[in-house]
């Protein structure tokens, strides 16, 4: 059995003056209490805000990501019944059209004449706005308030793989969601008691070539709201993990890695998922669709497989009791990176 990673309370630097990782900030937050102060490393540093949000009919993600020596920025948009899917990136060198917060809720935009993402957090909420000219040969203006109940959890780990190389994760899940999608003449809207955001909010110095596995799932399921979060590979060996669930906002840690199983022949054959030592994490991953993205930029190359479906089993709170997971929406993936 892995050891009990240690819980932070109160507010710490990520990194030291020198720009190294600040020792006293490894380990796990309920709250977004890690600053990201990062510095030199340059070429190394990695920082996004990716947000998704489950509705009724669709599914809609906006990221702004800085690689250091480029922007990437892209908007997706999957409706489950049509399988309508359409994906934009932008790739813009050394851009100064963008804005990063050092805080895990804070202001964020991107502005480019093809694609505008602004974030803007304030108290208990926030609000999410993208624009694109040229969707899919259509216009796109997308439009959400995101709220963050004052008695909610989220989960805020730093990852150490040494002094030189760490990342600070926070994913915020089960997020009530209002607003629209608007594309041509098509609008979709999102009601809180249906719709769920989930924030992936990520700042660090990675090595130059890394691969993960990344499950989250935000849904209402039997009466509660049920937010999943299961990390693996880029974790391995490190004493710290990204595993953890929440019922109704109340985050549940769990201390132990978590093994993927999939087809790599085949990512759209259900994906078994977990907890290395233990039971207390078992769950089936029923994929229906695929997203695959891939890039060769020469300098920077990814591949991802990014699964939309469901989830089911179950996953255990340190007392015994089970908590069923059941048709519960999500996403899953594999993700290759050299950059």
């Amino acid at each position: 059995m892995q050891h009990v990673e240690r819980e932070l309370t109160e507010h710490v630097m990520l990194c030291d003056a020198k720009g190294q990782l600040n020792p006293g900030a490894i380990g796990y937050a309920r709250q977004p209490i890690v600053v990201s102060n990062l510095r030199g490393n340059f070429m190394r540093k990695k920082k996004w805000n990716y947000w998704c949000v489950f509705g009724e009919e669709i599914l809609f993600s906006a990221t702004i990501s800085h690689l250091d020596y480029a922007t990437v920025c892209f908007v997706y948009m999957l409706n489950y019944e049509t399988q309508r899917f359409h994906e934009k990136t932008i790739v813009v060198p050394f851009t100064r059209q963008l804005k990063l917060s050092d805080k895990v809720l804070g202001t964020c935009h991107f502005h480019h004449g093809d694609m505008a993402i602004q974030i803007d957090h304030q108290q208990h909420n926030t609000q999410l706005q993208v624009d694109v000219e040229d969707f899919d040969g259509e216009a796109l203006h997308a439009s959400f308030d995101i709220q963050h109940p004052e008695t909610y959890d989220s989960l805020n780990v730093v990852i150490p793989w040494n002094r030189q190389t760490f990342q600070f994760t926070g994913k915020h899940l089960s997020l009530p969601t209002s607003g629209t999608v608007k594309i041509g003449n098509q609008q979709f809207e999102f009601e809180p008691e249906y719709s769920f955001a989930v924030l992936d909010y990520g700042r660090g110095v990675w090595p130059r070539e890394s691969s993960w596995n990344w499950a989250m799932a935000s849904q209402r399921s039997l009466g509660r709201s049920i937010g999943l979060n299961f990390g693996g590979k880029w974790t391995d060996g490190t004493g710290m993990t990204e595993n953890a669930f929440f019922v109704n906002g109340k985050m549940t840690k769990i201390h132990e890695d978590v093994l993927f199983h999939y087809n790599r022949e085949n990512y759209k054959e259900p994906w078994l998922i977990h907890t290395k030592f233990s039971d207390d994490v078992k769950l089936t991953f029923t994929p229906f669709y695929e997203r695959v993205s891939i890039s060769d930029m020469k300098l920077v190359k990814s591949e991802v497989h990014q699964l939309f479906g469901y989830y089911n089993g179950y996953v255990r709170h340190p007392d015994g009791k089970k908590v069923k997971i059941l048709e519960v929406l999500g996403a899953i993936e594999e993700h290759y990176a050299k950059w």
